[in-house]
Order: structure tokens, then sequence, then C-alpha cells
């Protein structure tokens, strides 16, 4: 480990209130996909795992592009709750600066909704394609990819929890169409990590 990434770790654990949530879910979604990306390029180096190339193939694509994704997604959340906060310091000492404020206010909330909204939706779809690989991976590199699935569960988890702690500041509309997605997103990357961890499971011999 580096000096940049114990930097990471210190911004996260400083007063601040970002790095925060939202930008962990996109890092363990960055996690996620390295480790993913190392499970596939090990299930790519020998024939003996020939019935797991062509998913492996796709999940290095895939991987490498997520990986720069969750860390732009990363930094897309801290400014999402930056103008947050910013809109909140609006002065408000007369009609015109109070309205002003109240639609800052709405605005960078949405924002903050929809960032880590993605976060979960980009989650949801690398923990999609992970049992094709769990099937047919590398055996001897399983216990990794039980560990990219619990890492891009995990991110969904977190994310819906900063999409809902923002949607009492939107309209209640929005508030209701988002918090039923994420739930749903949820509810099926649970059954999905499930799955997944399940197959490794059984082909580890454990179960």
């Amino acid at each position: 480990m580096n000096d940049g990434y114990l930097k990471v770790l210190k911004n996260i654990s400083s007063e601040s209130p970002t790095p925060g949530g939202g930008a962990v879910a996109a890092l363990s979604l960055a996690h996620s996909y390295s480790l993913t990306s190392m499970v596939a390029n090990l299930t790519l180096k020998s024939q003996k795992w020939e019935d797991g190339h062509e998913i492996a193939k796709l999940l290095i694509d895939k991987c490498s592009k997520g990986i720069t994704n969750s860390l732009q997604m990363a930094q897309d959340d801290c400014d999402a709750f930056d103008l947050v906060m910013s809109s909140y310091r609006l002065p408000k000492s007369n009609e015109v600066e109070i309205s002003f404020r109240k639609k800052n206010i709405i605005n960078s909330s949405l924002e903050a909704t929809l960032t880590p909204l993605k976060i979960v939706k980009t989650s949801f779809k690398l923990l999609s394609l992970l049992p094709k690989l769990a099937s047919n991976g590398n055996v001897n590199a399983l216990t990794d990819l039980a560990s990219a699935s619990q890492l891009a569960f995990s991110s969904i988890y977190i994310g819906s929890l900063n999409v809902k702690i923002n949607t009492p500041s939107i309209s209640e509309s929005d508030a209701v169409k988002y918090v039923a997605e994420v739930d749903s997103l949820e509810k099926k990357g649970y059954i999905l990590n499930q799955e997944i961890q399940n197959i490794i499971k059984i082909r580890l011999g454990w179960k």
C-alpha cells in the first residue's frame, strides 16, 4: 500500500463530511471491479477454464472502464454533497434570497440523490454478470470473486442509504420513485449475491 491510498483513508476519516458514504460506495465498487478483473485474468490464463473465457473477456473490458468510472463517481458524490452544503449556507434575509436558497437546496439535493443512485445501478450491473464467472471461472480464485460480489452488494446497500438520506429535500414524487428504485435493486442485489456465494461454496466443496 502507498501514501496515496493512506491519504484517501485519512480524508474519509477526517471531520469533513466528504468523502462520505457515497464516495465509499463508489470506492467499494472500484475494489469489486479490481478483484473481478483479477479472477477473469486468472481464468483466461488456462485452457482448463475455457468455459469461463467468454465471460472473463467481457468482464476484463468492463472492469477496466469500471474502475475509472467508479473513481469519477466517488468524486462526483463529494462534489454533489458540497453543493448541498453550499446551498444551505446561502443567505435568507429576504423573500428573494429565501426563494433562491430553497430552489438551490432542491436542485443540489436532487443531484446528491442521483449520484449515489448511479452508483447503485452500476454496482447492480456488475453483480448481475458475476454468476457466470462464479460458475465457470478459475476455481483457485473463487474466494476473490466471492469478495468482489460482497463488495458490489455493499456498494448497492451503501449507495441506497445515500439516496434515501437526500430524498427529504426533493419533491415527494421524485423521493417515492428513487426510494422504490433503490429498494428494488437492493433486494435483487441481495438475492444475486447469495446466489453467487452459494455457487462458489458448492464449487469449493464447502456446501
